[in-house]
């Protein structure tokens, strides 16, 4: 079944390729789709495109095949081109004529677009809480280990103090940074293209408001023409979104995986959380963190694929578009998956308390030295020019204590105001409207 059938059968091979993955990726939107069904059949109902008593046949039955899509317990059958044709073959097998007045006033085009921009804002929301908890995760390590000093490199080169306080804290403020710029994505996914059809319109008078405000979505894409034209430029957005997240996490495992190494020794993790070698019985290797790395490498690359794949389309609809959730949807997954596996891994690092008792980190502390000189009325250039010389001589001593005061230094991390900054950011996410409003269509109200 398709919902552009014609009296004719489309060649089996051309059906098979232009079809691709998509019998495979619609399971993922299947929930999405059933809620934007939902929402239509009321705005019918409301224009007189549908009596009561069809309204209602239908929003029970879609609310039963909303609890199978959301089990994942529903199907797309052989022979059927997507979700959309599978929900309205549902209906129409229970319901007869009513099933097949769902379409009526939207294009699959547009129940595309809803599909989408539902998917992504939940899938967003998922991603939003795994980043604040493995935030949590990040601030409760940088308090536990404020005071534990381990060496801060530039050019690979020992350069100056830091501390795992400073260092776990840093990729949780960073975090914070990277759901500002998801946040804004949410926001822009967070707007109803459903009456934009094929990108025209269409001459029903369809209450675009009614299905706005019933699928929670925070305004109207208004113009029709422009609502079409979200596709490819939402997944675009999407990931930039995904990309800025997966280089903070694949910074963080490329540090783990040289601070686990014999080099560094500055962090351990329990053998469990290790794999080992085939042919070195010595082997520890922290493959999590490697794939990490490889995964976030793969995402931040993501943003190339979706605008080379959109690149020079005119306005309106392309099937190029399709190929879209073949590099987007295994992505949020994969983010998902790498959020997942660091709150569960970095609480069981063990770290080195005495990385900076090597004698090779002595020099660390010629900052410490040159300041000092400064402090009692030295000029800075000859301050360094003496400290310099001390190292150059042998004689150089590193001082006994660190004196790093200003926000955000090594003795003053403001984890408070870190936090702080996460908590207006989680404010700024509307989920609980968009729960609630899910809730109504899906549970009767």
């Amino acid at each position: 079944m398709k919902l552009w059938q014609k009296s004719y059968t489309v060649d089996q091979q051309i059906e098979a390729f232009t079809v691709g993955q998509d019998r495979e990726l619609d399971r993922y939107l299947a929930p999405y789709d059933i809620l934007g069904s939902l929402a239509h059949i009321h705005m019918l109902e409301k224009i007189g495109l549908l009596t009561t008593e069809e309204q209602e046949q239908l929003s029970t039955a879609l609310r039963k095949l909303y609890r199978q899509a959301a089990d994942g317990k529903l199907t797309i059958e052989e022979g059927i081109e997507d979700i959309h044709s599978q929900v309205e073959l549902l209906l129409t097998r229970e319901l007869g004529d009513a099933g097949k007045k769902i379409h009526a006033g939207r294009s699959r085009n547009d129940q595309v677009l809803v599909d989408l921009r539902l998917y992504f804002r939940a899938e967003l929301q998922g991603i939003a809480e795994l980043t604040e908890r493995l935030f949590t995760t990040l601030m409760q390590l940088a308090e536990r280990h404020r005071h534990a000093l381990l060496p801060g490199y530039t050019h690979f080169q020992a350069a100056m103090p830091s501390s795992f306080g400073l260092w776990f804290s840093a990729y949780a403020e960073s975090l914070v940074d990277d759901l500002r710029l998801l946040q804004s994505v949410y926001h822009n996914i967070n707007q109803n293209p459903l009456g934009s059809a094929a990108g025209y319109g269409t001459s029903f008078p369809l209450d675009r408001r009614l299905t706005t405000r019933l699928l929670g979505f925070e305004d109207l894409n208004y113009n029709v023409v422009h609502a079409q034209m979200g596709r490819g430029k939402t997944e675009l957005f999407l990931s930039y979104a995904l990309a800025a997240l997966a280089h903070t996490l694949g910074k963080m495992a490329a540090d783990v995986v040289l601070y686990v190494s014999q080099n560094f020794t500055f962090l351990s993790f329990p053998d469990e959380l290790t794999t080992g070698s085939s042919i070195m019985p010595h082997k520890k290797n922290p493959d999590v963190f490697e794939l990490i790395r490889a995964r976030c490498n793969y995402l931040q690359s993501l943003p190339v694929q979706v605008s080379q794949l959109t690149t020079s389309l005119p306005s309106g609809y392309h099937r190029d578009f399709q190929l879209l959730k073949e590099s987007v949807f295994p992505a949020i997954q994969h983010l998902k998956d790498c959020l997942g596996i660091l709150t569960y891994a970095l609480p069981q690092a063990e770290v080195n308390l005495r990385i900076l008792e090597d004698e090779r980190y002595q020099f660390l502390f010629s900052v410490e030295v040159v300041n000092e000189l400064v402090l009692q009325g030295v000029p800075f250039r000859e301050a360094y020019r003496q400290v310099g010389k001390q190292i150059e001589q042998g004689q150089f001593e590193p001082p006994g204590e660190l004196r790093h005061s200003h926000e955000g230094s090594l003795g003053n991390l403001c984890l408070e105001e870190i936090e702080r900054k996460m908590e207006q950011v989680m404010e700024g996410f509307p989920f609980g409207k968009v729960e609630k409003a899910v809730g109504g269509l899906v549970g009767g109200g």
